[in-house]
C-alpha cells in the first residue's frame, strides 16, 4: 500500500469516472471501501488527514454488543452489534481478543441482578458468543482483581466481550480495500462537490495536501462518511443545511498496569452521573474511561476537559485500592462521537442511540451519521447498498461478511508485541534480518522497534511522525512522555525513507512534541 502509486491512479486519469467515491477514512469510510472494492466496484476513498486520525483511533478499544444499550432497551442495536462482534473475531483474529470483564457488586442484589441480565446478553449472541457469564463470590472477585476495594464488596459477575486495536484495524482495512482493487489515499482534502446540469452530485474537487495541487474527480455515487464532520460536507451540498450531528466527547486516561494487577477488566456500572466506566488492560497498560460531554464544535484534536479528568479519577478511586492521581496518568486522549442529533429536545447524549442512520440528499449525496466501531462492517454494507442504487450500478452481492481482513492469522501468540501485524509479522522481522540495526528498541519504556517505523512508511502509508507514534505504533496513546523522547529517532528514520531533509525532521519533532503535550494532564 503506497501513497504515490495509488494517488497516480487519480491524477493520471482525470477523465476517469469512479463507481463510488468515499469521503472520510475512519471506521465507517474504510468499512465502506472494503465492502465496495470487494464487490468489484471502482472505489476511491479520500481522507483529509491520516486514516483513523479522528474518532476512530480514540475508542475504548472494545468490540461489544453494548450491555448499557441492553439496559436502555435498544435490543436491535445489541443484536446487530453482537453479530458483528462475532464476525470481527472470525475475520480479524490477529486484532481481536476475548476479554473477561468483572462487574463488582457492593449491594446484596447486585450480583444476581447483573448475572441475570448478562445471561440474556449471552443468549442474544447465540453461536457467536464468546463465553458464558457467571456469578462470582467475594473471594473469587478479590482473587481476580486484588487491587479492588474489599470493604462492603458482596461479589460480582464475570462476562465476556471483545477488545481490539482500533487504528491498527483501520490500517488493515485500508490494505484490504487496496488488495481488492480499491484506492485509498490519505492527506487529500475535499473542498467542493461537483454537480451535473441536473444538480446531482457527480464528483468532488480535492486538494493533495502534500503538493497543494487541486484535482477534479468524478464518481457515479459519492458517500459522506466523515464522522463528526459530516455537516461540513453537507454544507457544500446546501448552504442552508442545518446540523445533523451532536458531537459527544469521550475521554480516556491511561495508567500503569500496576493499578490492576491481573488481566481481568472492570466494568463500573454506576458512576457519579449514572454512566458506565471501564478499566481495561491494553498493550501492557490500563485504559480507563469514558465520559460523555456535549461539544459545540468538532475539532480534529479534541482535548480532555479538567472536569472530565477529575471525573474519571474520582470514579476509579471509588473502586481501586490504589487510587490513581494526575501524576500517574501516562497519557490521555479524547474522541468525538458522531451521534445523530436527537429528535426530542433536552435528550442527554447518553440517551442518544449509537445506531447509524443513512440519509440521501436531493442531490444524491449519501451521508451516514452515528454508529460505532463494532458495527463498521454492517455500516459499510448498508452504505454501498444505497450507493449501488443511487449510482445506477450493476448489483453485486456483499461478500464482506466472512471475508478475512489483511493480516489474518487464526492462532495468535500475544507474547510478542508485534502480533498486531498478523501475517505481516515475518515480513517486518525480515527487515531486521536485512539490517540488524533496525532491531533496536526506540525507547526502553515501550517495546517498539526501528523496523516498525520503516515498515509503516513503506507499506502502511505513514507520512508524519504523528502517523507513526499515534496510529501505526500506539506510543502516544500509551506513554506520551516516552513518545516525545523517541520522536527524533522516528523522524530521522522517516526522513531516510521519504527523502526529507533536516528541516523536515525539525518541523516534525517540534510539531509532534507540541501535540503530545496535550496528552498529559496538568499536575495540580
Amino acid at each position: 500500500m503506497k501513497r504515490a502509486s495509488t494517488w497516480r491512479k487519480v491524477t493520471d486519469n482525470p477523465e476517469k469516472v469512479w463507481d463510488i467515491i468515499i469521503i472520510g477514512g475512519g471506521a465507517t469510510g474504510l468499512g465502506a471501501a472494503v465492502d465496495a472494492a470487494s464487490r468489484g466496484y471502482e472505489t476511491l476513498l479520500l481522507e483529509q488527514y491520516d486514516f483513523a486520525k479522528g474518532t476512530s483511533s480514540r475508542s475504548t478499544k472494545l468490540v461489544h454488543g453494548g450491555v448499557r444499550y441492553l439496559a436502555q432497551g435498544d435490543i436491535s442495536l445489541v443484536l446487530e452489534a453482537l453479530e458483528e462482534r462475532g464476525r470481527l473475531r472470525n475475520n480479524a483474529p490477529h486484532l481481536f481478543k476475548d476479554q473477561e470483564f468483572i462487574i463488582p457488586s457492593y449491594e446484596w442484589w447486585g450480583g444476581p441482578f447483573y448475572t441475570i441480565g448478562l445471561k440474556v446478553y449471552d443468549m442474544m449472541a447465540g453461536k457467536l458468543d464468546l463465553g458464558a457469564s457467571e456469578y462470582l463470590s467475594k473471594e473469587e472477585v478479590m482473587e481476580a482483581i486484588p487491587n479492588l476495594i474489599e470493604e462492603d464488596l458482596k461479589g460480582g459477575t464475570v462476562y465476556h466481550d471483545g477488545q481490539f486495536d482500533d487504528s491498527r484495524l483501520a490500517i488493515n482495512l485500508a490494505q484490504t480495500a487496496v488488495e481488492n482493487g480499491g484506492s485509498v489515499v490519505n492527506y487529500v482534502r475535499v473542498d467542493k462537490l461537483l454537480k451535473d446540469q441536473a444538480g446531482m452530485v457527480c464528483g468532488v474537487v480535492c486538494t493533495d495536501k502534500e503538493t497543494g495541487n487541486t484535482h477534479e474527480v468524478f464518481g457515479r455515487a459519492v458517500v459522506n462518511a466523515t464522522g463528526v464532520f459530516v455537516d461540513d460536507i453537507l454544507r457544500m451540498d446546501s448552504k442552508t443545511h442545518k446540523n445533523t450531528v451532536v458531537p459527544s466527547q469521550g475521554v480516556h486516561l491511561v495508567l500503569d498496569k500496576s493499578f490492576l494487577k491481573k488481566d481481568y477488566a472492570i466494568m463500573i456500572p454506576h458512576t457519579t452521573d449514572g454512566r458506565v466506566l471501564f478499566v481495561v488492560p491494553w498493550h501492557g497498560k490500563l485504559v480507563v474511561g469514558t465520559t460523555d460531554t456535549l461539544v459545540d464544535t468538532p475539532v480534529i484534536e479534541p482535548r480532555p476537559l479538567e472536569a472530565e479528568i477529575d471525573f474519571i479519577l474520582l470514579n476509579a478511586a471509588g473502586y481501586l485500592r490504589k487510587a490513581p492521581q494526575r501524576k500517574d496518568v501516562l497519557s490521555m486522549f479524547a474522541g468525538l462521537r458522531p451521534l445523530a442529533a436527537p429528535e426530542e429536545e433536552g435528550k442527554e447524549t447518553k440517551e442518544i442511540s449509537r445506531g447509524h442512520k443513512i440519509t440521501i440528499s436531493l442531490s444524491g449525496l449519501i451521508t451516514i451519521t452515528g454508529g460505532k466501531w463494532t458495527t463498521y462492517r454492517k455500516m459499510g454494507q448498508d452504505l454501498i447498498d444505497k450507493a449501488i442504487v443511487l449510482g445506477g450500478l450493476d448489483h453485486q452481492p456483499c461478500v464482506s461478511v466472512d471475508m478475512p481482513i489483511h493480516g489474518y492469522v487464526k492462532n495468535v501468540r500475544r507474547a510478542d508485541h508485534m502480533y498486531v501485524y498478523g501475517s505481516d509479522m515475518p515480513r517486518v522481522k525480515r527487515l531486521i534480518d536485512d539490517d540488524p540495526g533496525l532491531g533496536e528498541q526506540l525507547h526502553h519504556a515501550l517495546p517498539y522497534l526501528k523496523a516498525e517505523v520503516v515498515w509503516a512508511v513503506r507499506y502502511e502509508m505513514a507520512r508524519t511522525v504523528d502517523d507513526i507514534l499515534a496510529r501505526r505504533l500506539r506510543a502516544l496513546f500509551l506513554d506520551a512522555r516516552a513518545s516525545m523522547e523517541m520522536s527524533r529517532q522516528v523522524a530521522e528514520l522517516m526522513a531516510g525513507e521519504l527523502g526529507k531533509d533536516e528541516k523536515w525532521v525539525e518541523e516534525q519533532v517540534t510539531g509532534f512534541e507540541e501535540l503530545a503535550k496535550g496528552y498529559l494532564p496538568q499536575v495540580q
